[in-house]
């Protein structure tokens, strides 16, 4: 018995990292996935994308975790898409009870060197995205009247301003806005909204060679043992970075019954970045 038993879950930035487990962890817990990717690359986004093979990866994975599964490639700046997803979804699962708005990239720049397309990029994935999730799924969750979870992975980023990503740090902001909207006008639908805040996380936003030069520069290739100390001087806990799954394991509480009248609250996984810096 798991304790999302019965429940089907949507999730955006399926296709590796954190999204991918997510998907994968929520399956072990008994849920259905519909699970949609980009699998594209987005021009200002300094490493490589997500591919169709990585979103067929964590098909496979879901279903070796015991759940049935829906992978589609859609651009969460496509809110038909995101719509087309979900319909297929809960026309073969027939129903929807979870939200993962979870698709996100990363870029670097001064704030008076940062190029229009690079602001608009982040804000157009990282905030319009999360927005057209919602708009995508809450319709579906108010219809069948059984109440749901809406999960917003934001950062640290949402509540600090980190110098050189103003873009990334106005949508991380943005998510708790939206989240916090969402939470009070759609109480009365027992309908849930909360937002998780990782530190760094060990996924491929972290972990190429754009942000490795930053947190090590002037060092040719630098690798682990070159920045990992920066990263981990960060936290509280003497760890460079999370684990996706360690995200994963907040999202699967905060989709279950577990968490049933916590709404509205902000989450952090962080190895205690943020109560180093209050």
């Amino acid at each position: 018995m798991g304790k999302l038993d019965g429940k089907v879950a949507f999730i955006t930035g399926a296709g590796r990292g954190q999204g991918r487990a997510h998907a994968v962890r929520l399956a072990e817990e008994g849920a259905d996935i519909i699970a949609v990717d980009i699998c594209a690359p987005i021009a200002s986004v300094p490493y490589e994308m997500s591919s169709a093979d990585d979103l067929a990866e964590t098909a496979k994975l879901v279903e070796n975790a015991g759940g049935r599964v829906v992978a589609r490639q859609a651009d969460v700046r496509d809110r038909a898409a995101l719509e087309a997803a979900v319909q297929e979804g809960t026309s073969e699962f027939g129903r929807l009870d979870i939200v993962v708005s979870n698709a996100g990239i990363w870029s670097s720049a001064a704030f008076t060197e940062m190029s229009d397309d690079m602001y608009h990029d982040m804000i157009n994935v990282q905030l319009h995205g999360s927005y057209n999730a919602c708009r995508a799924t809450v319709p579906r969750l108010i219809e069948q009247g059984d109440g749901g979870s809406i999960i917003l992975i934001s950062s640290t980023a949402g509540m600090r301003g980190f110098p050189n990503q103003v873009h990334y740090n106005v949508a991380k902001h943005g998510v708790i806005g939206l989240m916090r909207s969402l939470a009070n006008e759609l109480a009365p639908h027992f309908i849930r909204a909360n937002s998780i805040h990782p530190s760094s996380t060990n996924t491929k936003m972290i972990q190429n060679e754009a942000i490795h030069s930053a947190f090590a520069p002037g060092i040719e290739n630098p690798t682990v043992e070159d920045f990992g100390d920066t990263f981990t001087a960060m936290n509280l806990l003497p760890v460079p970075w999370v684990e996706p799954v360690d995200i994963s394991h907040a999202v699967a509480w905060l989709a279950s019954d577990e968490s049933r009248y916590v709404t509205g609250i902000t989450l952090p996984v962080d190895a205690g970045f943020l109560a180093k810096y209050t």
